[in-house]
């Protein structure tokens, strides 16, 4: 008797998962890609939300956040590092209540369903051999802001870095904030590179620290190389108390 009811419990799951992802597929397949989405869908946010959440604690991340109840209560530019793929899934995550949108690679809009839920959210592909139309997605970015439909977060390194430190920013992506009159969030993520070797074997531990907010008046007539410098000295200073960190 246990045993059919042990059995019954794994079936009903089962039948759980594969419904949720059956969701997942066919609500990413209503996506139409060649639509320029202006507004965000709860229903989408909470799609890619859950998926993430569940994928995290399959690969056995261990998320570690600081600095969170220093996020502005309005719309605001994020800027962090980039080593690691999982940089912007995780900071999704961790921030799954901020709305927001990321500039990201043409590429990731074409990975099998997660690719549609993002472009539903108004993450927004970045063009990065033409400057005429990396302006549009800047002015695009602005946009959503300014219509309060959500933040925007960016890699002011303009790619993944393989190597350690920082690569040279893009300091014309500051001009966001400037613009758009929002705060300037600055985050660092420590921890998200490791998490292809260590996994299956090892627990990944991932961290993630807002580590500053500056005002909208005072970033709106700094240069914005003066910015990208200061932001850029945060970053590295924050990331080296991970420094020698084995975990």
């Amino acid at each position: 008797m246990v045993w059919w009811i042990i059995l019954w419990v794994v079936l009903g799951l089962a039948g759980i998962v594969l419904a949720y992802i059956l969701l997942l597929v066919i609500s990413a397949q209503l996506v139409n890609m060649k639509k320029e989405y202006s507004q965000e869908s709860r229903y989408y946010r909470f799609l890619l939300n859950s998926a993430t959440f569940f994928a995290s604690r399959l690969i056995r991340i261990k998320l570690h956040v600081t600095g969170k109840d220093m996020l502005p209560k309005g719309r605001y530019l994020l800027v962090s590092n980039h080593r690691s793929k999982f940089d912007p899934i995780l900071t999704w995550l961790v921030l799954g209540d901020q709305q927001l949108s990321f500039i990201s690679k043409p590429e990731n809009f074409k990975v099998p369903v997660f690719g549609r839920l993002i472009h539903r959210l108004c993450y927004m592909a970045i063009d990065r051999e033409n400057p005429r139309n990396a302006v549009k997605t800047i002015n695009r970015a602005i946009d959503l802001i300014n219509r309060d439909a959500a933040s925007v977060a960016v890699y002011p390194e303009g790619t993944r870095n393989y190597g350690e430190g920082l690569l040279p920013f893009h300091n014309a992506m500051f001009k966001i904030a400037q613009k758009a009159n929002v705060p300037l969030v600055v985050v660092t993520v420590k921890g998200a590179y490791e998490i292809q070797k260590n996994y299956p074997l090892h627990r990944s531990h991932v961290y993630i620290d807002v580590v500053k907010v500056y005002r909208a008046e005072e970033i709106k007539k700094k240069k914005t190389a003066e910015l990208g410098d200061s932001v850029r000295d945060i970053m590295l200073e924050n990331l080296k108390k991970y420094e020698g960190d084995k975990k």
